[in-house]
This record gives C-alpha cells, sequence and structure tokens, in this order.
C-alpha cells in the first residue's frame, strides 16, 4: 500500500464498540428498494454462532461498552423463542455492559415482543420511511402496504414505555420530504432519526440520485426543522456538526489518523464480514465471498487481528488511503463505504462516490446553506 508523504499507514482498530448480528435472512417485507440478496429464505442463526461471539464480545467488555445489533432480514422472523435463546447467549458483561438493539420493520411487533424488549432490554430501531406515499416502497412479498402494521408495532412499543429510533430511507429527497419526515418522526416520538438516500446497492440496481440542488435543499431543509425544533436528534446531522466542530477546534487531523472503526456482520452461518457490512452475502469474482472466516472455527477476535491481511480488505484499506489522499472531506466520511465503491464501480480501492456526494459533500453543503440563510 502506498501512502502520502508523510503519513502513517491506514489501520483498522483494534476492538468494535458495535458487533452486527444476522439471525434470519428472511424478511416478510419485500421493499422495492432492499439490496439483500436472500431476503426470500429463511436461514435461521444457529445458536453456537451466538455463542461463539459472545466470546469475544465479552473480552471487548473489558475495554468498553459493546452493543449487539441483530439486523436481518427481519430478525423478528426468527421467532420469539428462537431470539430469546440468542440473547441468552450473552451475558452483562465484564467491566462494561453488553447492549442489545434490533433493526426491525415493527410489523410483527406485539404484547409478547415488547414484554421480551423490556426485560432484556432491547433498544429498538424501526425502519419506516415516513408518512402516507413517502412508505410506498415498502411492501410485503405480495405488494401489499405494510404502513399500518408498522404503526401499530411502533404504537404497541410507546404503550409498554419502549423508547425506539428509526431509520428512513428517502427516494424521493427535496425540502418537502424532509419536512414531512422530521414532522412524521417527531409526532411518532422516536428518540433519534436516521435518513438514507435510496441507493444503488446489493440486488437493488436502480440508479440512486446524483448530486443535485434538490439533494442539498433536502439536507438544508432538514437542518432548519431540525434547529427550529430539535426535540430530536438526527443521526446525520450529528455526524456533520461533530466534524464541523473538529474542523473549528483543530482536531479534524487528529480524527482523520484514528483507526478505521471495525463493524463486523456476523450472518447466519457464522461468517464474518470486518467492514462495511452491506457487503454480506456478496461475493466478488477477483475475491470471492466478501468474509474474513467463520466464528465457528476461529475467534471472532482473531478474526479481526487477521482482517486487514485478508485481500479484499486489503484492498478497501488501499480505497480508505486513496481517499485520504485526494478528498478535502476525509476526516469526515474516512473514506466511505467499501460496499458503494464495490457495487458503483467494482472494485474497493476507488475514491469519490455517488453516496459520497449525495449523503456527505450535499449534506455538508446543506447545513452550510442552511447557517449562512440563518444568519442573513
Amino acid at each position: 500500500m502506498e501512502h502520502p508523504a508523510g503519513s502513517d499507514p491506514v489501520r483498522l482498530a483494534e476492538t468494535a464498540p458495535t458487533v452486527l448480528m444476522q439471525p434470519m435472512t428472511l424478511c416478510n417485507l419485500d421493499c422495492r428498494y432492499c439490496y439483500l440478496p436472500e431476503r426470500a429464505l429463511a436461514k435461521r442463526m444457529r445458536l453456537e454462532v451466538a455463542d461463539a461471539v459472545h466470546d469475544t464480545v465479552r473480552q471487548w467488555s473489558r475495554r468498553h461498552p459493546v452493543a449487539v445489533v441483530w439486523h436481518g432480514g427481519e430478525p423478528l422472523a426468527t421467532g420469539l423463542s428462537h431470539f430469546r435463546a440468542l440473547l441468552e447467549r450473552f451475558g452483562p458483561g465484564e467491566d462494561h455492559p453488553i447492549v442489545h438493539a434490533v433493526q426491525t420493520n415493527a410489523t410483527l411487533i406485539d404484547q409478547a415482543w415488547c414484554e421480551l424488549f423490556a426485560s432484556r432490554p432491547v433498544y429498538v430501531s424501526v425502519s419506516i420511511d415516513g408518512p402516507g406515499p413517502a412508505n410506498a416502497a415498502r411492501v410485503d412479498h405480495a405488494g401489499r402496504a405494510s404502513t399500518d402494521k408498522a404503526l401499530r408495532g411502533i404504537e404497541r412499543l410507546r404503550q409498554h414505555g419502549l423508547r425506539f429510533s428509526l431509520i428512513s430511507v428517502v427516494t424521493d429527497p427535496s425540502p418537502q420530504a424532509a419536512a414531512d419526515l422530521y414532522g412524521f418522526a417527531c409526532e411518532l416520538g422516536c428518540d433519534l432519526l436516521g435518513v438514507n438516500l435510496a441507493e444503488r446497492k446489493g440486488v437493488n440496481e436502480a440508479s440512486g440520485h446524483e448530486t443535485g440542488p434538490s439533494v442539498i435543499a433536502f439536507w438544508q431543509e432538514l437542518a432548519a426543522r431540525w434547529q427550529a425544533d430539535p426535540r430530536i436528534r438526527v443521526r446525520e446531522l450529528e455526524d456533520a456538526y461533530s466534524y464541523v466542530r473538529a474542523e473549528l477546534t483543530g482536531t479534524a487531523a487528529r480524527r482523520a489518523a484514528l483507526p478505521i472503526p471495525l463493524l463486523p456482520m456476523v450472518t447466519f452461518d457464522g461468517e464474518v464480514v470486518p467492514v462495511s457490512p452491506d457487503l454480506a452475502g456478496f461475493s466478488s469474482p477477483r475475491h470471492g465471498p466478501f468474509t474474513v472466516g467463520n466464528v465457528l472455527h476461529t475467534p471472532l477476535a482473531g478474526l479481526m487481528a487477521e482482517a486487514g491481511g485478508v485481500p479484499w480488505v486489503a484492498e478497501t484499506l488501499d480505497g480508505i488511503a486513496n481517499c485520504r489522499a485526494v478528498c478535502e472531506y476525509f476526516a469526515y466520511c474516512r473514506g466511505g463505504q467499501a460496499s458503494n465503491k464495490y457495487f458503483e464501480t467494482g472494485c474497493l480501492d476507488a475514491t469519490e462516490t455517488a453516496y459520497c456526494r449525495t449523503s456527505r459533500i450535499n449534506l455538508m453543503e446543506g447545513i452550510l446553506r442552511h447557517a449562512e440563510h440563518a444568519h442573513s
């Protein structure tokens, strides 16, 4: 790997504060923009996989808190008793806690699920795209709308006093879409809103949004709505403003020099993707499957320690180094996502992608325009 003059090699972090687990490949919905390759197949995680992961998670919890995030498919499709059994494989942690979260479409949430979430506890993040037509892409395998079922699930969470966040995919960004989405999230009473612009990725080959005035205006309006009524957090704005603070305080270079965070995804069968978890289940003609090994054969900690030497991960790190060499926003985005680079360009060592432009550069332009407008 070549490095810019005077810079250190790009390196991976030693531990991960978050571990993603795929308890089930099946999803009961068939969202039109979904990238997952096996969402129509019911492949359930064995308990032995959770046992193997717990050994490393407990080890890491001696150094910092660890969040285990259950992410499918639709995790609840694995069934209540099996999901409970997977959770029970994880103890409270050593010096720091092991906490749990689930990313769900909420359509299967009933009283029994709420009781389980409350007893563990499990923090709930709900995938829903907004009011009315904004959620039209989220249909079941028969093409039926899911909105009413999802809203009933959210209402059950509220009745049980369970905190939750929202993750929303925006397919048609505009100022009105930003206003409607933020108002919807506030009305539902979530803690945090995460926003993903629809993108070309995985089995979804539809083109994502290219850079343009409508995308910038979307982010500008979202920043304005949040500033006017900051009752909930917005993930993308928090990240952007954190970067702005780092630039203003002179700490951006230190931020840029930090190790690249690990975000391991453990699939239903124990295979591990150490970074860019959206690559799980996919293969490259040159590199083969995007995995570094299986936790049933090698401890997760060992797989993470050796991940940088796996060819496809090494190419990913090359791509991050290339971004660092040419991009003025590197301290902000830290090299982007390998999955976007691969699905957009066919390689992992590319630099700028449509995702960079719409969800990073346009986002920054939007909040700066909002600041200029508010000041004037």
